[in-house]
């Protein structure tokens, strides 16, 4: 008898994790067109495939709330953990690298705003250290208002600045990948979790601050609502947020692809035509073209999800694959800033590729940039510090970089984007429109040839000299005579692009 009265409290104790137990909690969720945190689990994990940890678990409050309180108000501590398998459906099991295990970390607002408490952490801390154990990627959900003040039952701690939470997350930087996803509010030091990820998604309606509405009103510094705290829109521009979802649900889609890349092959793909690479270039050197379009026709079809793109935007950055095999890719766009490397898309192109290498993901990237972006205005923005941190990541590659020159390869710039020089990738070849040289054609002429230019007083013949000198500089510097002195591997053929990078990555 007694061993079935414990299995009846075991049940009926499970039962009171469950969003049916808490219903009230979970209308409240869905009044407000949200979903709940296990919602939210399920649609990311393999079905049957999560192994909770810490489901017991409730806020260390019983000195001021009764079991029956607690169990309704502060399920699991406002954190769900555990084991699962993600994309075990899509990743080719053949593959020697296919591997659907992972962590998920999620978040539940409908307890106590998702504030961080004591089981909480401990929870926490256990998932993230077996996670660095197992080396294992993690998916996590960060909504909620950062620390919890109210656990009082703990009281052999100050301040509880002692946790390892933050120690720990920081600390599988290079050994398990971190997702996270964000909807709604999330702040102080769930804000920190979600900044720590190396993928940052966050919904339309999220807002993201390092501090909430109390902690800057008790600092002194005026009452704001929690939606004039980091909001989306602000949080994309600055290179917060890598993707932005439409809610919840494209979201998760979101961070299930992108975990995908660093999975495995995949058995599936097609292929856009590749002759319309011949012919993709504008006949003008000096017109710009949407580079998005070259990316998709060289990727397997629908595979091209892009990183930071209101960040940064003279680099895209982002993901591909090619014959089903994963690649990070960066590439520049011509049509912001005629290709040249800022501040903030050298920081974006910097961050990438120290992802990329930390993670054992091969680098393409397509090059058509003048160089730098130089001037007073960019100095202010520190170029200095934020360009140079280009070759730091660059000497530091240890997967295969293939750079492919579609066009202008200039200056510091295009040695950048070639992880410090044009030797350093395991191939670097250039289409028939690349052209070299240590500046760009026109800036070159006009300080090697200021003298005998200024000379000519006649407008149109000073014209045609400079054209002509332009020319001359162009055809010394064109792709074949590139390759031909061994600056380059190769001049290739647009249409055999995709196949030169297999066999440089192989």
């Amino acid at each position: 008898m007694e061993d079935k009265k414990n299995f009846a409290e075991f049940i009926e104790r499970l039962h009171k994790t469950t969003d049916d137990f808490r219903e009230k909690a979970k209308n409240k969720r869905h009044k407000l067109n949200l979903r709940t945190a296990r919602e939210n689990l399920y649609d990311l994990v393999d079905k049957n495939s999560f192994l909770e940890y810490g489901a017991f678990a409730v806020a260390a409050q019983k000195s001021r709330k009764s079991q029956e309180e607690l169990l309704m108000e502060t399920s699991g501590d406002g954190v769900i953990t555990g084991f699962c398998k993600i994309n075990s459906n899509i990743i080719d099991s053949k593959s020697t690298d296919a591997d659907a295990d992972a962590v998920a970390i999620v978040y539940d607002y409908s307890v106590l705003a998702g504030t961080q408490g004591y089981f909480h952490h401990m929870k926490l801390d256990r998932i993230c250290e077996k996670a660095k154990k197992y080396k294992l990627p993690i998916v996590i959900f960060t909504e909620g208002g950062g620390g919890r003040p109210g656990d009082t039952d703990i009281n052999t701690s100050i301040a509880g600045l002692h946790v390892p939470t933050f120690a720990l997350w920081g600390g599988l930087t290079g050994t398990c990948l971190r997702i996270a996803i964000n909807n709604g509010f999330c702040f102080a030091g769930n804000a920190a979790l979600f900044g720590c990820a190396d993928i940052r998604i966050a919904t339309k309606n999220s807002w993201i601050g390092m501090a909430g509405p109390a902690m800057i009103e008790g600092g002194g510094l005026g009452s704001y609502s929690p939606r004039e705290i980091g909001p989306s829109e602000v949080n994309e521009k600055n290179g917060v947020i890598d993707l932005i979802a439409k809610d919840e649900a494209e979201a998760t889609d979101f961070a299930k692809k992108i975990l995908s890349y660093f999975q495995g092959d995949l058995v599936d793909w097609k292929v856009e035509d590749q002759v319309q690479l011949k012919d993709i270039m504008p006949k003008n050197r000096k017109w710009s073209y949407p580079i998005r379009n070259i990316i998709n026709i060289i990727s397997d079809k629908n595979t091209f999800m892009e990183l930071k793109q209101m960040y940064g935007k003279s680099i895209v950055t982002g993901f591909i694959r090619i014959e089903g095999k994963s690649f990070g890719l960066m590439a520049s766009d011509s049509q912001h800033l005629g290709g040249a490397i800022d501040s903030e898309s050298a920081d974006k192109a910097a961050n990438f590729i120290e992802l990329c290498n930390l993670q054992n993901l091969p680098i393409i990237s397509l090059v058509d940039t003048p160089g730098f972006m130089v001037g007073p205005d960019s100095e202010e923005e520190g170029a200095v510090r934020r360009m140079s941190a280009l070759f730091k990541v660059g000497s530091q590659i240890k997967i295969p970089l293939i750079t492919i020159f579609l066009r202008k390869g200039y200056g510091l710039g295009a040695q950048a984007l070639a992880g410090g020089s044009f030797h350093q990738p395991v191939y670097s070849a250039a289409w028939p429109t690349g052209e070299f040289g240590a500046m760009g054609l026109e800036g070159a002429i006009k300080l090697g040839f200021k003298k005998e230019l200024d000379e000519i007083k006649d407008e149109i013949k000073r014209e045609e000299l400079f054209n002509k000198l332009v020319d001359q500089l162009y055809e010394k510097g064109k792709a074949i005579e590139a390759a031909a002195h061994l600056e380059i591997d190769a001049v290739i053929d647009p249409v055999e692009t995709r196949s030169v990078i297999l066999k440089a990555a192989r």
